[in-house]
């Protein structure tokens, strides 16, 4: 006798065992018709599985709005690319392909480079293979026999796979037509069941195992979704993202640059470190209301204290070293170890905590070239970092603190969505289990507290401590991690942080680790894509263009600019004999917020015409009332 307990709770009881299809059918015809998979005490498995015991299931359709159903159709579509390759060209060799975030890839072995005819080709044929509706079927192969069959294939790769797979454990294949592939599945019933909500996007190169020391492949990438309308909202968003992107806005705007002699660190031009001091200058002031006091430290530190604080041990393949006088030195990847340096400088009180120490720290981490991406993924960054020393009665208080200070600032950026991800302990870490659960028990209390709504991130907190992960949402619906709050006991015991407590006796410091941007860099990136450059006034490294509509309006213009300077706008001035309306799509162009034309009835009025970025209204005010008004839009959040 099986019992199987459906979402619902009714309990339905077999005589013997059955197939997921056969649960499925049981329930009901139309269930049946519409099944992709099974879960069975929450595990996603194919509808073949044989249901031995009694267990609780559920059958997935394409109305699960579930990350897992999207996993399993990008998954199968990868087998779909992979058979469609072989079909269209013979000899080549499939390597691995699984899902990824919004979308699947394949790396392939073949001589020859794809070409985007290549990609075409293959998709059609994806389409042939779906109509097709071949039924995917599960076996299990002895290790060595499936080492075999995919070596009598060419497939060397997959029976180098398979040869380091541990004895004993199955080996699965799945089938579909004359395609046969390694896979621990799930699986579709059949390919006709992934639809036609896919497409193939872009090609790579990746190295085999992503190690630069063996043979680039030709990776594939592709995007499937669970029907047309939500195919055309992703392909619509990565139109988006391309007009968005901060590296061609970068150069357009004349914001910075990158280039091979420092690989991973921008050059920041005059606007764009206009807009970095602006950023800046906003977080020093919010910062400074909150209570932090600032401090600098160095960029070159002996080995000895990032040994002391395990950060060598952690981080050493990502440190940047120098050697000098026989001692090597490091620069810091982290501010967390000098900070605690200061902290130590004389006897702490109680009565000086909680201590906010906070520091625009400029750190380095060597990261490899291929992962590098414009402003998002750097090696020379600024972190708007900083820690807060403080008792165990103080961390709630601290953290509800920190989450106003967080959302508020994020509001003041333009980003209203956000949410927080809580990482427990993972396996390689620094400190007792004892130490872990004291320090995830406080984070989690305070952050409960504080009315913080959070999921759930396992295994992913940093080495010394638990973690709350904050994500915003911009514009086009992606999720950027910038800040971060970070519980750690295991620093301040390492390091020998102490303080004297009310009652003369010596204690260790909690020290709770915080970001809010991040980098300054990757926020600087974030907020180019989520304003596709087109900046608040507040934020905009050009606030305001001056224009002379004709030669008689130069005096005046200059006026103009000086007064609009003078309220602490940044202006630029353009006197140049173009025509009007060309000055006003060069300057739009720029993204600059703010258009004010003068010319000869301006001059002898003393008024001028202001036109906003995106309107082709305009509107006429003297220049007294113009400046008060712009001044005050320009003027930060809360300044």
């Amino acid at each position: 006798m099986v019992a199987l307990t459906l979402p619902d709770g009714r309990v339905r009881r077999y005589d013997g065992a059955l197939s997921g299809a056969e649960a499925a059918s049981d329930i009901g015809s139309g269930l049946a018709k519409a099944a992709l998979a099974v879960r069975v005490n929450g595990d996603l498995r194919d509808l073949s599985c044989e249901l031995e015991e009694d267990a609780e299931i559920s059958v997935v359709t394409l109305k699960d709005d579930d990350e897992l159903v999207l996993d399993l159709l990008r998954h199968d579509a990868a087998h779909v690319l992979a058979e469609a390759a072989k079909e269209l060209y013979p000899g080549i060799q499939v390597t691995i392909g699984p899902a990824i975030a919004d979308g699947f890839y394949y790396d392939f072995s073949r001589e020859e480079p794809f070409t985007p005819e290549d990609l075409e080709a293959m998709e059609a044929r994806m389409h042939e293979i779906v109509d097709r509706d071949e039924k995917v079927v599960r076996e299990v192969w002895e290790r060595d026999a499936a080492v075999e069959l995919f070596k009598s294939m060419g497939e060397h790769y997959k029976a180098e796979i398979i040869s380091e797979i541990p004895e004993g454990e199955p080996i699965t294949l799945y089938r579909q037509g004359d395609f046969i592939d390694l896979c621990r599945g799930p699986h579709l019933p059949s390919t006709g069941r992934l639809g036609h909500a896919f497409k193939l996007t872009k090609l790579a190169g990746a190295y085999w195992r992503g190690d630069a020391r063996n043979e680039m492949l030709q990776r594939v990438y592709g995007t499937a979704w669970r029907n047309d309308k939500e195919l055309r909202g992703y392909l619509h968003r990565l139109e988006e993202a391309e007009r968005r992107d901060h590296r061609r806005l970068g150069r357009e705007l004349d914001l910075f640059h990158f280039q091979e002699e420092a690989a991973g660190m921008p050059f920041w031009h005059p606007r764009g470190w206009t807009l970095y001091r602006t950023v800046e200058a906003y977080m020093r002031r919010r910062l400074e209301d909150a209570g932090y006091v600032e401090v600098k430290t160095p960029q070159l530190v002996d080995r000895a204290l990032w040994e002391a604080s395990g950060h060598w041990e952690k981080f050493r393949e990502n440190m940047y070293t120098s050697e000098s006088e026989e001692r090597i030195f490091a620069l810091k990847p982290m501010n967390c170890p000098c900070h605690v340096q200061i902290f130590n400088q004389g006897v702490k009180s109680y009565r000086e905590l909680p201590l906010r120490m906070a520091e625009f720290g400029s750190c380095h981490r060597y990261e490899p070239s291929g992962s590098l991406h414009g402003l998002m993924r750097v090696r020379g960054f600024v972190q708007d970092d900083a820690h807060i020393f403080c008792t165990d009665d103080q961390i709630n208080s601290e953290t509800r603190r920190f989450c106003d200070l967080l959302m508020g600032i994020y509001r003041d950026f333009g980003f209203e969505e956000v949410q927080a991800r809580f990482s427990d302990r993972p396996e390689v870490r620094a400190g007792s289990d004892e130490t872990w659960d004291k320090a995830e028990g406080a984070l989690r209390d305070a952050v409960e507290e504080a009315g913080i709504a959070y999921t759930l991130n396992p295994g992913d907190g940093a080495f010394y401590g638990p973690k709350l992960d904050f994500e915003l949402t911009d514009a086009i619906g992606r999720r950027w991690q910038c800040g971060t709050l970070q519980v750690d006991f295991v620093l301040p015991e390492r390091l020998d942080a102490e303080y004297v407590g009310e009652d003369g006796v010596r204690y260790r410091p909690v020290m709770l680790h915080r970001a809010i941007l991040g980098s300054f860099e990757r926020f600087i990136g974030i907020l180019v894509e989520q304003y596709a450059g087109g900046f608040p006034l507040w934020l905009a490294p050009v606030q305001v263009a001056v224009t002379t509509i004709t030669r008689d309006g130069d005096e005046f213009a200059g006026k103009v600019a000086e007064r609009l300077e003078s309220a602490g706008l940044r202006v630029t001035l353009d006197t140049s004999a173009e025509k009007i309306n060309y000055k006003v799509r060069l300057h739009s162009h720029a993204k600059v917020p703010v258009i004010v034309a003068v010319g000869k009835r301006e001059a002898e009025d003393g008024s001028v015409s202001i036109r906003r970025l995106g309107s082709r209204e305009q509107q006429s005010l003297a220049l007294d009332e113009a400046v008060v008004r712009l001044s005050e839009e320009a003027r930060a959040p809360g300044a």
